[in-house]
Formats: C-alpha cells, structure tokens, sequence
C-alpha cells in the first residue's frame, strides 16, 4: 500500500486550472511534493498533508482538504490482489443470472400485464451480487455462523435466477413470479410456489432473511444489526468477531448491504451513518449502486452522486472505496500522462452520464472523447464497438473483487463501496440509461435477441423470442463452479433459519406477584412494568436475554436504578466520571452493559430492537427485547420500520409509555397519543393490549414471554402504558385468559334498576368506574368490563364473520358478544384513544344492544389530565351523561 506513486502519474492529477497568481511558486511547490512522494512514498506524504493541515488550523488560515477525491478508482490497478476464480466461467454465469432474471419478469407481464415488476435494477447489479456470491457472502454453517446480506429490493428477479440454477427454485417457481395466490402451492399446498416481488420474509419464511422494499430500512436496519452483533459478542453471549475454537477458526461475521444510489436520499439511509463510524463497525460493508438513476430520471443530473456521497461518508468517518472505472479503461489512464480524461470527468455531471449509458460508441467517441484533441488520441486504436464496451467499476468483477477484499480487510472502520454501473446494463435500446428503463418490463423479440446476443447466451432465436429460461447441464463447467463456489461459502443465500433454543420463563409468582395482588397500592403501570423487568433480569435463564431499549427516557420511565444493575451498553466501556457518580442512580456505561441507550432517535432505537427481536432466526439466539418509549413516537413516527420488523417475524415487547391523549397532561398536541393502537391493530402479528391495572399488565407480559421464547411462535407485542398514579386493585381469580382475550368483567351491576353496561381501557377505566358509581346512586345499576385489547376483540369477531362467510357449521360466536350476553341495556365504550378504537368491535356486540362510542378525536391540548377528560368528553361525567342519553 506504501508502493512510491510514479511521478508523472501525480503531476498529471495535480496539473489542474487554477487562477494562480504566482505560477512559478506553485510549480515548485508541486515539483517539491511530488518528488517526496515518489522517495518516500504515499505515508510520508501523508504525514506532511496532516502537518500543513495542522498549521493551517493553527494559523487560522480557513481551509480544510476537499473531502471528495478525482473521479477514479480508489484501488490502483498495482494494489489489486489475484482475481482468485475462473473469470470466464463467472461472466458467463453472470450473463446466465441477467438473462433468467429478464425472462422471469418479461414472461410474467407477457401473461398479465399488470403485474410488475422490474428488470434494470438487477441488470446493474449483477456483477456487484455475484462476486459477492462467488466469494464473499457466507452462509451459516459449522465452520461460520453466517454472514448478514441486504439485497437491493429490486434485483429480487436476479436472486431468484441464482436460486433457479442453484437448484433451489424451478422453472415452475420462476413461472409464479409476482403471482403468490395462484401459484399451486397456495391453491393445493403442493407443487410450485409463488415468488414474492421483493425480500419478504413473512411471505417466503425459508428464503429471505431481510425485507428491504422500504427504500431506507435496509440501510439503517444493516447498521444496527451489525452493532447487535458486537453487542451479543460484548456480553459474551455469542461471539461475531471471529476467534480459534476448540482448533477450529470461526471467521469474522460480517453485515453486507447493496442499496442504490437513489436510496440514499432516504434520511433512514443516512441517520446512523455516524454510530457505524463512532462504533468502529469494521463488520459493516455497503456497496452502494451508483447507477445515477431513480425511477424518473437522474439521481443528480446537474451533479456527481459519487462525489457527493463520497464527501457525506469520508464525513461520517466511513472508509470509501470509489469503484469507478472498469479494467478496459486502465490503458487509458495510463497513456493519458496530462490529465486529459480527469478533467474531462470533472467536467461531466451525471445527467450527461446517464446519456453516455443510454447511446452507442460512435455518440460517445464523438460527444465525450471529441471534447478535445488530447481525449481523442486516446481512443484512436479502439473501434466504435469497443468504445461501447468500455465498463464501469461494477460491471467488472476482477475490480468489484478487489473493491470487496480490501473493504472485508478494513478494520476500525465501516466500509462504503460506491459502485459506478449502468441502469439497465445489456439491455441496448431497450432500456440501457433510459429515463424509463426502470419501468421497463415488456420486452420485444428483437430486443430479447440482442439481449441474448449481447451476453453470448446459448439460445437460439426462438428461446431468446419466448423468453425461455436456461439452465446448464448439471455436469457442465458453469454449475459444477457454481456449487463449488457456494459450497466453500457454507451453502445457499439467501436462507433464513429458525432453529433455535427455547429459553424457560419464570413463574408470574416469581417477578410479578407485587402487581397481580396489588391490594389497593398506588403506582403506575409503567412503574409497575419496570419493576418487573428488573426481576425479570435477574431471573438466571431469561435475565441475560432480555434486551431493554429506550430512545433518551431512562430516568422518565424510572428506569434510573436499571443502570448500575446492569449497565448501559457501550463498546468502549466508561473513559469519564459521570456528574452523579455519587447516586445510586448514576448513569454507568459498561462494554457489557445490558441497556440499550439510543439518544434521541426513535429510528435507531426501534432499528435495534428489530436486530434483538430477529435474533432468534439470524444468529439462532433468542432474546427478547423491551423497547420503552412515548407511545406517540412510535407507530406514528417509526410505522414503516415497524411494519418492515414484522415482515421479519420477530418476538419482542414495544411499550407505549405515557400513552394515551389525556395521561400527558401538559405536554401538548405533538406529545399525546390518540391513535397508536388503531396502527397496532393493523399489523397482523402484532397484539396490542392497553391494560388499565398492573395485574393485567403481568398477565400480558407473562403470555408474551411464554409465546415468544418458549413456544417460540413469531408475534411481537405492543402494551401501553401510563404515568399515572393510582389504586391497583388485586387482579380478579380466574380471569387471566379473559384478559388475553380483550376483556373481562371487572365489576357486576349492583341493584334491580335500569341497567347498563360499560367498557373502558387503559387510563380511561378508572373514569368508567367513577361513572359507574355516579349511575348506581342515580339508581341505574352498572356492568363494568376492562377492555384489555379491542384489537384481539376485533379479531376474534373478524375470524368468526370469516368462518361463517366460507360456510363453516359452526363459526363460532365473537368473544364480545359471549362476554356482554349475560347483561342488558345499551353499552357505552370510552377509551383514551380515537373513537375508531372501540368502534372496531361494534359489529360484534348482541344486535340489540345499542352502542356508543367515547373518545379522543381531534387535536391534543395542553392541560390537566381533569381539564383534558373533560374537554375530549371522557371523564366521569362525559360517560354518565352518554349513558343516561343511550338509556334515553
């Protein structure tokens, strides 16, 4: 790496333009320090750079280096290491995977046109995937536990044809692309499947690891999963970094992500950047694919994409490798001894690139190499065809696979490859560089034909014409290669396993007795759910599994005495002395600290729970992860990322605190929750509860560490919780799987008058208690039931609706409609949220019973929690007044 840089090469990219008011000086200057290069090599002059950088700080001179390098390759063709594969063999698979892909997409739309789909992407990342296929991605064997890999969503087409000829998926799979209910395997239960359009672990539950269609959560999602990994090797229950065991080397685990150029305009793309850099996440490589395309045009055509990203990462403190040109263009810098092609590319924004991409070799020798005598020269021994042919970076795998060693040989920091490639690459007039290639998905005979002929494909004109996928001879060159390559890999990818051990769970008794016989004591639930996390933590099985995660409200949930219990994690341990270290509640970091501690980054911390929530299927390692937050900020403000976590079937507990529209009282509009369980409800495996006691609570938590970690089924939960202080009743015998199932009767009518019953949730039920106090003195006798889940309410009255709608015997009858059949009267519902909420169910309840709805809508308000309940009309008297008017 410390080779001399050959002089001329260096005075070639330092003779730029410059308005120099003393040129002779400057010559010098330049002479001396190209000269020092070329003695002592590029880590003296380094060294002297940082030194003149430093006296310029010092001096006060206002100037720092340009963080952006010419527009070159990073890795010089004298530091690349032997390409260690038969190239031949892996272009022609290459062309193979394009070629299956395309016919996949195009046979699809050739059968219904509506279905989508897109070919560009892949035909651009072809390369960037399969040299990370033939020699970087490991799957999770014996010898290695796996490598984390984020596909471009896509490119899906071209993993897909990977599978195809690796034997995964067949012909008939790749017939029922886009088409998951039609496929025979939906229908029958045998036979092909249906191949979902992007990553869709839910969807495809042995295939894909990670959904990356959200453009943005694959990038931020990659950085904290490879954070998680340094955490569970941290706490030393499961070692990522690689180590000898017992004779045998495990190697280095690593987190791969190729995500488009475009995508990172995303700001989930680029909000963690610098955590990966302050983490020093060497286990961390992004290849991003610089076609300079979105889906309607340049991604910035009045500049450098590569330019511009290279500044933001070199920033964040990433190393960049700029894989810009490919092999073919070597020569060319290397005759071009004054610096013609450098400044040409200076010049030349990505608008214009694009144009290059999309027109043939005499437009480019013409419009590019034409600009000046100096760039014709250049090209004058090359025929228009091999003009055409010049590739970028990412399109030629001897430098794709040096761009990749040198960043899987990076330590201290991530990595970025920033990938040059042509949107559409090898799809001629088709679609190569076309403002709508990327929609482009119907494709003529004669555009397959050159198609096929461009990448040499054995096909004769009526294969190419029908779109035929290809598949080699099991015993040809090209599969034996193929196999052997994945087989020193550790097999297939992408696979998602499952495979895991249960862990036991304590008994209810054991963490929470304290709260399922409250007898009366004062608390919140959210008091009472942090006092048993932390018995749940001690409890020697579960303890070291659970993962307790805030954003920044540690100390506002009362979590204060968790942090010299088990300490928040950080990777480098504790280097200060914090102001309170003479509290008991002092904030103490450890490197095997438990807590995980986001900031302020809701994004970061939901990403986290995400990786903590899916350990169980990407590293074989369940735990369990308690993400505490202002119930505000998290459906409504991280949706996406939760939706995206869902796909991904994890186990985990999201916690609402301060939930609800009322319980906050002062902090206003933007603080207060009124519809975050009408998007819980949304989410099919997700169960959200708002308990309105601390037994209930228990009761909730004690059924979802049971279903996670010892049935091991994939639901997530979502409970809220309040900040306000009050009696907490002993929880009634015998209803605990009432309060699984939505609700329960927590108090009969008392008295022989008119009769009414009530339903409450959450903060709200202890208001439908006063209410119900007020109407039995005004002689109206008053059922209670605490509404644990409308959610689960609805579902069960949805499931019996569906069964009967298919014509089942006997579907059954909703749970809410059993739970109110013993009472009479009208039923008046009030719960802290939108009244959508308990409108959900309505459908459910006996058809003679009248029903009506209390809640939350419209904007929140600054005030008391009286002010508030009063205002919304869900305080004790609002409740009183709609139960008389119902009775009315």
């Amino acid at each position: 790496m410390n080779a001399p840089i050959p002089a001329d090469q260096l005075r070639a990219l330092l003779d730029m333009p410059l308005n120099d008011p003393d040129p002779a000086e400057t010559a010098e200057w330049r002479e001396s320090f190209a000269a020092l290069a070329e003695t002592h090599g590029p880590e003296r002059a380094r060294w002297m750079l940082d030194e003149l950088a430093r006296i310029a700080r010092t001096r006060r001179i206002g100037w720092q280096p340009e963080l952006a390098t010419p527009y070159a390759n990073t890795i010089a063709v004298e530091q690349q290491p032997a390409f260690p594969g038969d190239l031949a063999i892996e272009e022609r698979l290459a062309s193979l995977m394009r070629w299956n892909a395309l016919a996949m997409v195009v046979r699809a739309n050739k059968a219904y046109g509506e279905l989508g789909g897109h070919i560009a992407s892949y035909a651009s990342a072809a390369d960037l995937f399969e040299t990370g296929f033939n020699h970087f991605f490991h799957a999770r064997d014996e010898s290695h536990r796996g490598d984390l890999v984020f596909f471009q969503p896509h490119s899906a087409p071209g993993v897909y044809a990977r599978a195809f000829l690796e034997g995964r998926l067949s012909g008939e799979d790749l017939q029922h692309y886009r088409q998951e209910l039609t496929a025979p395997a939906f229908e029958s239960g045998s036979g092909a499947r249906g191949l979902s359009s992007y990553p869709h672990p839910y969807l495809m539950p042995d295939f894909w690891q990670f959904p990356t269609g959200s453009m943005g959560i694959g990038p931020i999602s990659s950085i904290y999963h490879a954070r998680f990994m340094r955490y569970l090797t941290h706490r030393g229950l499961l070692d990522c970094e690689g180590r000898n065991d017992n004779g045998t080397h495990i190697d280095k685990r690593r987190v791969w992500g190729v995500f488009g150029d475009g995508e990172m305009d995303e700001p989930e793309s680029m909000s963690a950047l610098t955590l990966a850099a302050r983490e020093r996440l060497d286990n961390l490589v992004w290849v991003v694919n610089c076609n300079l395309q979105r889906l309607d045009g340049p991604v910035r055509g009045n500049g450098r994409i590569i330019d511009e990203l290279e500044k933001l990462f070199a920033g964040a403190g990433w190393n960049v490798i700029k894989l810009v040109w490919g092999s073919d263009w070597d020569g060319l810098f290397a005759r071009d001894t004054d610096g013609a092609l450098m400044r040409a590319f200076a010049n030349t924004v990505d608008g214009q690139m694009q144009t290059f991409a999309a027109k043939d070799g005499r437009y480019n020798r013409d419009t590019f190499f034409g600009q000046n005598e100096a760039l014709a020269r250049l090209v004058e021994g090359l025929t228009d065809e091999q003009i055409d042919r010049l590739k970028r970076g990412g399109h030629d795998l001897v430098k794709i696979h040096a761009a990749y060693a040198a960043s899987a040989a990076h330590r201290g920091q991530p990595t970025v490859i920033l990938a040059h490639t042509k949107k559409g690459y090898g799809m001629g007039s088709a679609g190569q560089g076309k403002m709508t290639t990327h929609s482009q998905k119907k494709l003529d005979e004669h555009d397959l034909i050159e198609f096929r002929n461009r990448f040499a494909l054995p096909l004769s004109d009526e294969q190419a014409a029908q779109a035929a996928f290809y598949k080699p001879a099991e015993d040809s060159p090209e599969m034996r290669y193929l196999k052997d390559k994945r087989a020193a890999l550790g097999g297939s990818m992408p696979r998602r396993e499952t495979a895991c051990e249960p862990v036991a769970k304590p008994d209810i008794a054991a963490y929470a007795q304290f709260a399922v016989a409250a007898a009366g004591k004062e608390m919140s639930t959210t008091m009472a759910f942090v006092r048993m996390l932390g018995n749940l933590m001690k409890d020697a099985a579960l303890g070291p599994r659970i993962v307790p995660i805030v954003a920044d409200e540690a100390r506002t949930f009362g979590m204060a005495n968790l942090f010299k219990q088990v300490g928040i994690y950080s990777s480098v341990g504790q280097r200060y002395a914090p102001e309170d270290i003479g509290s008991v509640l002092s904030y103490r970091e450890a490197t095997d600290g438990q807590i995980l501690e986001e900031g302020i980054s809701e994004a970061g911390a939901i990403a986290s729970w995400t990786a903590a929530a899916t350990s169980y299927s990407v590293h074989g390692l369940a735990m369990l992860p308690f993400y505490i937050y202002y119930s505000m900020f998290g459906f409504q403000r991280v949706g996406d990322q939760i939706w995206a976590a869902a796909d991904q079937r994890p186990r985990g507990f999201l916690l609402g605190a301060t939930s609800g529209r009322t319980t906050l009282g002062g902090e206003g509009l933007q603080h207060q929750d009124g519809t975050s369980h009408l998007v819980a409800a949304t989410i099919p495996n997700c169960k959200a509860y708002d308990p309105a006691f601390a037994g209930e609570m228990a009761v909730i938590v004690d059924a979802g560490i049971r279903e996670m970690m010892v049935e091991q089924k994939d639901a997530f939960y979502y409970v809220t919780l309040m900040n306000e202080n009050y009696a907490q009743p002993d929880l009634p015998p015998g209803v605990e799987a009432d309060v699984l199932r939505g609700c329960y009767r927590f108090q009969a009518a008392a008295g022989e008058g008119r009769r009414i019953t009530l339903l409450g949730s959450g903060a709200i039920l202890t208001e439908v208690l006063k209410a119900a106090q007020q109407l039995a003195e005004e002689g109206i006798a008053a059922e209670v039931f605490s509404v644990t889940s409308w959610s689960e309410l609805a579902r069960d009255g949805q499931a019996c609706e569906a069964r009967a709608l298919a014509g089942e015997a006997e579907p059954g009858r909703p749970f809410i409609a059993q739970q109110l059949a013993g009472g009479s009267g009208p039923v008046v519902a009030a719960t802290d949220y939108v009244r959508a909420v308990p409108e959900s169910i309505r459908a459910f309840l006996p058809a003679e019973r009248r029903y009506l709805t209390l809640g939350t809508d419209g904007f929140g308000r600054s005030d008391t929690r009286a002010a508030l309940r009063r205002f919304f009309g869900v305080d004790a008297a609002s409740i009183v007044r709609a139960a008389r008017y119902a009775l009315a």
